[in-house]
């Protein structure tokens, strides 16, 4: 069993802060496993949404959290909506008498009937699945290839790691998103899903995916928000902060598991990854998840895109410490003039050149090469290094 540390220190951080802590990210992630962890150390009172059993139900829920004490654990929140507008009275009170931990497998754009606010109460906690540091670095290929998935990564072999995401796929269209009240049909979202692979790391164009699914721009839309709050897709919102430059103004759309991208693109094992067409940009978003999750810098990421040519691919931080990416599937990747352009438009404090090779060196004063399972926390904050 791989230990989620990180994440399990997190959670007791923001407990201890918050009186509600809502732990969000696709299922099968693992949130249930470190919330049952914590919840025994604590000796918690636990409640599965999902379970027909449960003794939380709508109609008796105030009458069963009130008397509540300690820790409180809910899985699946979504599948009782209505509970958030409990929580903000229960949060308000003091002394606080009781903490919840709330688990939920859809953002709360996505799940209809959340209209309370817990702003000033709740603390956002997301979760992926697994992480360079928890599998180790020797394993970064398996998780490249596989995805994050804790049920893929660690399968037997390939085939059943394949098979895994498959049925994972159907079960997210068949019964996840209908129990959420999505009532697109399960054949037209695979089959935009699908579409999607191949612009996976691509800048947003509605009028192109309307096109080919033979359908209008705002529904082509409206699918890729559906994937997007259910945590299969991220969209990474370009940066506007100059406004002397004509920029481009959609998102780029990104798979946020790397071995739920290789399914749909048919793509089985580590071979048949590297001999694909979009070698290079499933590796770009297998880089840009990691590092986006493993720092916690989700909130602050943009890519960056001038009509003049010049780009970056992914840009992190705020005034005075912003940190640029650009990920090349090469083991020696060149310096390049747009790069020197970014970082005067942008006032880079570092750009580093992430690659999966295993040389890490030095090339201009703020410019950086390193592999993805090098990168620190340090790395965001310190001087880098001088070119020997």
């Amino acid at each position: 069993m791989i230990d989620r540390a990180a994440y399990r220190s997190r959670i007791i951080e923001l407990l201890d802060r918050y009186p509600v802590v809502l732990l969000l990210g696709p299922r099968q992630c693992g949130k249930t496993t470190l919330a049952r962890e914590i919840a025994r150390v604590r000796n918690a009172a636990y409640y599965d949404l999902e379970d027909p059993d449960s003794p939380l139900r709508p109609d008796s829920a105030s009458f069963t959290l009130k008397p509540m004490t300690g820790l409180v654990v809910i899985d699946e929140f979504q599948r009782m909506p209505q509970l958030f507008e409990l929580l903000r009275v229960l949060a308000d009170r003091r002394p606080i008498p009781a903490r919840f931990l709330i688990l939920g497998s859809a953002s709360l754009d996505l799940v209809k009937g959340v209209s309370e606010s817990l702003a000033g109460r709740v603390a956002y906690m997301p979760m992926g699945g697994f992480q360079i540091p928890e599998v180790g670095t020797e394993h970064w290929r398996r998780l490249w290839t596989r995805g994050t998935f804790p049920d893929s990564f660690l399968a037997k072999d390939d085939i059943q790691s394949y098979e895994w995401r498959q049925d994972f796929i159907q079960s997210f269209l068949e019964r996840d998103l209908p129990q959420l009240g999505i009532t697109v049909p399960s054949p037209t979202l695979r089959r935009f899903w699908t579409m999607l692979a191949h612009w996976h790391g691509q800048i947003w164009n509605a009028s192109d995916l309307a096109r080919a699914m033979d359908t209008a721009p705002r529904t082509a839309k409206r699918y890729l928000d559906i994937l997007s709050g259910a945590f299969m897709v991220r969209q990474i919102q370009p940066w506007f902060m100059n406004t002397r430059k004509r920029l481009v103004k959609s998102p780029k759309v990104y798979f946020r598991d790397s071995g739920l991208l290789h399914a749909l693109l048919g793509l089985r094992n580590h071979d048949s990854v590297m001999s694909h067409p979009r070698l290079g940009f499933s590796w770009e978003g297998f880089a840009i998840e990691d590092i986006l999750t493993r720092f916690r810098v989700e909130r602050d990421a943009y890519f960056y895109k001038a009509h003049g040519g010049t780009e970056l691919d992914l840009l992190v931080g705020s005034n005075g410490n912003r940190m640029g990416f650009e990920f090349k599937f090469a083991s020696a990747p060149a310096v390049t003039a747009a790069m020197h352009t970014a970082i005067e438009d942008l006032g880079l404090r570092r750009l580093f050149i992430v690659h999966p090779g295993i040389d890490r060196y030095a090339v201009h004063e703020r410019i950086e090469v390193t592999p993805l399972h090098l990168l620190t926390s340090d790395d965001l904050g310190q001087e880098p290094h001088k070119p020997g």
